[in-house]
């Protein structure tokens, strides 16, 4: 294990992190049944690994999905329940709802106009004091906070930082904060892939994969849009790229998780839309317009929410007061325009419905700002709530806008606001979240009217364009590409770290403490034995997490003789020794870039991995394949042959084919793929193998590809 730097370590070392609480406080019965619970999840999550991509996403999708459906259940009626109580009882007011939810109306005036400002406050001041008391993570969209976790550590949402969110973010929807649903939605499901990750020991990939697929089918579920959601997986955790390896488990979640959610509350669009839509060439031309002041407007929204968190984080008082001040601010603006409350879907309905056509021209240019202003002070001062389902309003509301500016007997404008609200909705939100293919689709889901898709991709097209152009994203922990998450530099240096395995490059750990052990020792333990930190294990040997010296010499001075169980860091990530290196250099980079714990079959600890063995190993490997082309002399001849069905090197690995010594195989054409053989290049009967042999092995490589039966012909040149 790497020595520990001069000057201590960042706070990101392994087992240095927040301990998740999944450990039971007491001994005993208790204690032995939780080590036996974590012993079968050890030896469910050795199967699930071992499983063929298809099935083993098939499974992991599907239990994410029904968590995702019965969170957004749960967070449904918790946000019901929150509403009903605060507008409801507390100031006699009622917001108007889609037509999914009812097609209230709503009450047409405050009955106690003094109490709005003050249930709004009440409200951010209940979330401030439980997020920044239990859960300092779960303050603004969470959306933003799981797709960081995508990228740096899937194994590190907290169980609590989820439960904290509902109750947060229930809050401060419910009293009228300006915020989503879906940031709390995705964030129990992302949790709960999370929390697979962990439990089941997936590889640092397939933990990607698991929260990105939380994220979406979360989302999906909620707005009842389980293909938008599906797309959105793959689609909003990058700027400029795509995350394909998330679009099949993310289709099978979604699906599971709509199905959930609907067999609650039925399987209908949120939105209602009065008649059809016929195509207009001129119409064109307008939406275009649009695009160009959707892209606008949602640079406008992200300049103002993010220039609000900066301001917010200057106030020179308590952060669990910070979201009341933004409150108060947004119940003043209430009692002038009542849409920024809430969610804001049934002011969309009504929009939808031409329900506004009286309300004065100038009162809808200023919704979009209005509502902006109140997204930020609400979400942005540490109010919990998404900021996905504002910007979907916002958008509907500069679509109403330009309808109403532009007038309906304007050439092509039409005499229906319906096609300006659903295309604005599209191209604010879909251009400043860098995702408008999913948002594309998930509005038109959410409305019912896949007719507008076409014509509304030109607004969506300039929108996106206007907002790339400025870098700009409503989601800042999204990353440009896949090539710049951790590692991913690295490996593209360093290529032949894919043809490596971890257990190449792992070495014995100094040191593995027993969770029952006292901290005062163990912290004796960690100085004496010169490392930064330890992996530590449960009675039966097996793997349970890191724990780092900060976190040990806290815990020392308050309680020296506590188990070190007590701040294990459960999330600490972990890479299999049978993985490629590449896989360890990931999740390497997962860990701060400090050392991950090498793991076996259920979790039984191998060894340690550190930045100095991967070079290490990787410098062998280049020597080594150096000093192969160096052997290359003029008794080296190459060898073609096409593998036979007698071959026994058929289904194997070329690492394990146990080759002459000498011989390196340069490629393997299958069919019209040409593959560029590493050593985990697995070998199929038919494919045609080029390979130099010396001369001396020439004739026993060519049988041994043939096998008994051979299967086409070879030469050697």
């Amino acid at each position: 294990m790497p020595d520990a730097p001069p000057g201590g370590r960042p706070a990101s070392a392994p087992g240095d992190a927040t301990p998740t609480g999944l450990y039971p406080p007491g001994g005993g019965k208790l204690t032995r049944r939780w080590t036996e619970a974590r012993r079968r999840a050890s030896e469910v999550g050795t199967r699930v690994n071992r499983l063929p991509y298809l099935s083993r996403w098939l499974f992991l999708a599907s239990i994410i999905g029904v968590i995702a459906g019965l969170g957004a259940v749960v967070f449904y009626e918790a946000l019901s329940l929150s509403s009903h109580f605060f507008l409801g009882v507390l100031a006699g007011y009622h917001v108007p709802t889609p037509a999914g939810e009812g097609n209230a109306a709503g009450s047409t005036s405050y009955a106690r106009p003094w109490a709005i400002p003050l249930v709004v406050v009440l409200g951010a001041l209940a979330s401030g004091w439980l997020v920044f008391t239990w859960a300092p993570e779960a303050e603004g969209h969470g959306t933003d906070s799981a797709i960081d976790a995508v990228h740096h550590n899937p194994r590190g949402i907290r169980v609590r930082a989820v439960v904290v969110k509902i109750v947060a973010s229930a809050f401060t929807i419910g009293a009228g904060g300006s915020g989503g649903r879906e940031g709390p939605t995705a964030q129990i499901s992302a949790g709960f892939g999370s929390l697979l990750a962990r439990v089941l020991d997936l590889s640092p990939e397939d933990g990607r994969i698991a929260v990105s697929v939380g994220v979406g089918s979360g989302i999906g579920a909620i707005f009842g849009a389980p293909l938008g959601g599906a797309v959105l997986a793959a689609d909003v955790v990058y700027r400029e790229d795509f995350e394909f390896a998330a679009l099949v488990p993310g289709v099978f979640a979604s699906i599971v998780a709509y199905a959930v959610f609907g067999a609650f509350y039925g399987y209908h669009p949120l939105f209602s839309i009065p008649g059809g839509y016929s195509f207009h060439t001129l119409q064109l031309a307008w939406f275009a317009l649009l695009g160009i002041i959707a892209g606008g407007v949602g640079l406008l929204y992200s300049k103002s929410f993010y220039g609000v968190v900066g301001l917010s984080a200057r106030l020179p008082f308590t952060r669990k007061l910070r979201p009341a001040v933004g409150a108060l601010g947004v119940g003043l603006l209430a009692l002038w325009l009542p849409e920024v409350l809430g969610t804001g879907y049934g002011w969309v309905q009504k929009g939808l419905d031409n329900q506004l056509l009286h309300t004065s021209v100038w009162v809808i240019v200023l919704l979009p700002l209005a509502r902006i202003v109140a997204t930020s002070l609400s979400i942005g001062t540490g109010g919990s709530g998404g900021v996905f389902g504002p910007g979907m309003v916002i958008g509907a509301f500069t679509g109403m806008a330009l309808w109403r500016v532009l007038g309906s007997s304007t050439a092509g404008v039409g005499h229906s606001a319906v096609p300006f609200v659903v295309v604005g909705m599209m191209a604010v939100f879909g251009g400043i979240s860098r995702a408008p293919l999913a948002v594309m689709l998930m509005v038109a889901q959410m409305t019912g009217s896949i007719s507008l898709l076409a014509p509304a991709m030109v607004a969506v097209a300039i929108a996106t364009f206007i907002v790339g152009r400025n870098d700009d994203s409503i989601y800042r922990s999204q990353l440009r590409s896949r090539a710049d998450l951790p590692g991913a530099r690295l490996q593209t240096a360093m290529p032949l770290v894919g043809a490596l395995r971890v257990a190449d490059a792992a070495q014995q750990a100094r040191l593995a403490l027993p969770e029952q052990m006292p901290v005062a020792d163990a912290l004796d333990s960690v100085h004496r034995a010169r490392v930064p930190g330890a992996p530590v294990l449960d009675s039966n040997g097996l793997y349970v997490g890191a724990v780092g010296r900060q976190a040990l010499e806290e815990l020392a001075r308050r309680e020296p003789n506590a188990p070190v169980q007590r701040v294990v860091d459960t999330t600490a990530t972990s890479v299999s020794a049978s993985s490629s290196l590449a896989t360890g250099l990931e999740a390497l980079s997962q860990a701060g870039g400090h050392w991950v714990a090498v793991t076996g079959d259920s979790r039984r600890l191998v060894g340690v991995l550190g930045a100095g063995d991967i070079v290490r190993a990787y410098r062998r490997a280049l020597y080594d394949s150096l000093g192969q082309l160096a052997r290359v002399t003029d008794n080296t001849v190459t060898v073609e042959q096409r593998v036979g069905e007698g071959s026994a090197l058929a289904g194997a690995a070329l690492r394990d084919a146990k080759l002459p010594s000498g011989c390196i195989v340069l490629a393997v054409r299958r069919g019209r793929q040409l593959l560029f053989a590493d050593g985990s290049t697995v070998l199929s009967t038919g494919d045609m193998v080029s390979a130099l042999v010396p001369t001396t092995h020439a004739e026993e490589v060519t049988e041994r590809l043939k096998g008994r039966q051979a299967s086409g012909t070879g030469h050697m040149v």
